[in-house]
C-alpha cells in the first residue's frame, strides 16, 4: 500500500492507533492484539489502516495467518514503544503519588532473597507508612523508562552508569556447615577439598560468572587436578547456600551475601586465609525522576547505612573514586 503525497496529513497521531500498532507489531497477530486491547479484531484492524493512511506508508506486511513489520513499521516501532513506556511510568508513578507513599526497586533473586529481605523487617518498623515493592529479576531494568525507583546490581565499577553508589566489594571464600566439618575428614588446606562434595553454579563455566568458579580458586591456590568428592551444581546463590547449610557439601560464596550466616555460626569457613578477591562489587543506582522523592532518599539512606554495616563485618574499604553520592 502506498499513499500518495496528497493523502499525507500533518494532524498528531491519535494515542489510541499508536496502541494497536504496538500491540500488533509485538504480537505480530490481530487477533492477539484485539485480545490484549479488548477491542474487537475489526476495530483493531481499522485502526491499523487509519495509522497508515496517517502516515503514508504500508506498516504491515499482511499474510494468511500472520502479518510482518515493514521496513517502515519497524522504524515507528522503535520509536513508539520506548515512548508509550515512558508514558505508563509517568502516569503510575503519578497514581503512586497521589496515595500512600512506596518505593520500588529491582535487584537479582539472590541479592534480595540473602541481603536485602532479611534487613527490611527493621526500616519498615521504623517507617510503618511507607510500602516496599522488590522487582527480583536477573534482567537489568531500564530505570528512566520503567515505574522502578532505584535498582541493586551486580558487577564491575566499568559497566556501572554515572551516579551509581558502591555499596561494598566482595570476596570468595569457601564454607560449609559446622556439622560437616565435624563429621568429616579435617579441612586445614586446598587439598582436603577431595574429601568434600563442591557446590557451585551450573552455568559458571559458560558465562561471565567464571570468577566464581571452584576451577579459578583451585588455579590460584595450586590446586588445579583437584576434583571433588562430587559436583552439586545451582542456578541461582541462595540455592547452593541453602545446600551448604544442609550439609550437603563445602560452597565457594560470596562473602556479603553470607555474613551474617558466619557471624551466627550457621555456617563456617574454613580456610579464611585463602579469601579471594572478585573483580564485582554491588552497587546502588538511584532513578533520576525519582531521586528527590523524600521516601526514595530516606530508603536509600537506610541502604547505605546497611551496606556499611556489611562493609565492616566483611573488612571491605571502599575505593574512594568509585563512591558517588546524591544530595
Amino acid at each position: 500500500m502506498q499513499y500518495s503525497k496528497t493523502h499525507l496529513r500533518t494532524r498528531p497521531i491519535s494515542a489510541g492507533q499508536l496502541r494497536a500498532f504496538e500491540a500488533v507489531a509485538r504480537h505480530l497477530n490481530f487477533r492477539a492484539a484485539s485480545e490484549e486491547l479488548a477491542l474487537t479484531q475489526s476495530a483493531v484492524s481499522r485502526q491499523i489502516q487509519a495509522l497508515e493512511e496517517e502516515v503514508g506508508l504500508s506498516l504491515f506486511h499482511r499474510h494468511t495467518r500472520s502479518v510482518e513489520l515493514t521496513g517502515a513499521g519497524g522504524v515507528l516501532l522503535r520509536a513508539v514503544s520506548p515512548s508509550l513506556e515512558r508514558i505508563d511510568g509517568a502516569v503510575r508513578q503519578i497514581r503512586q503519588s497521589a496515595g500512600r507513599k512506596s518505593v520500588s526497586l529491582t535487584t537479582f533473586a539472590s541479592f534480595a532473597s540473602m541481603w536485602l529481605i532479611p534487613r527490611l523487617e527493621a526500616f519498615q518498623h521504623d517507617n510503618p507508612d511507607m510500602d516496599i515493592r522488590i522487582d527480583a529479576s536477573d534482567v537489568a531494568i531500564d530505570l528512566d523508562t520503567s515505574d522502578l525507583d532505584m535498582a541493586l546490581r551486580y558487577g564491575p565499577a566499568a559497566s556501572m552508569p554515572a551516579g551509581a553508589m558502591r555499596l561494598f566489594g566482595e570476596q570468595l571464600t569457601p564454607v560449609a556447615s559446622p556439622w560437616l566439618l565435624k563429621s568429616s575428614p579435617r579441612l586445614k588446606k586446598p587439598e582436603d577439598l577431595v574429601n568434600f562434595a563442591l557446590i557451585e553454579a551450573g552455568d559458571s563455566h559458560s558465562t561471565h560468572m567464571e570468577w566464581l568458579t571452584w576451577r579459578r580458586w583451585l588455579e590460584v591456590h595450586g590446586t588445579t587436578k583437584l576434583e571433588g568428592k562430587r559436583w552439586l551444581y545451582f542456578n541461582y546463590a541462595y540455592q547452593m547456600v541453602q545446600a551448604a547449610l544442609t550439609g550437603q557439601g563445602i560452597v565457594l560464596a560470596r562473602l556479603p551475601l553470607i555474613a551474617e550466616s558466619l557471624a551466627s555460626g550457621d555456617l563456617i569457613e574454613p580456610l579464611p586465609h585463602l579469601r579471594l578477591e572478585s573483580p564485582m562489587a554491588y552497587w546502588l543506582i538511584v532513578g533520576t525522576r525519582s531521586a528527590l522523592r523524600p521516601e526514595v532518599r530516606a530508603f536509600r539512606d537506610w541502604l547505605m547505612a546497611q551496606s556499611a554495616l556489611t562493609r565492616q563485618a566483611i573488612g571491605d574499604v571502599p575505593d574512594p573514586d568509585t563512591v558517588d553520592n546524591i544530595d
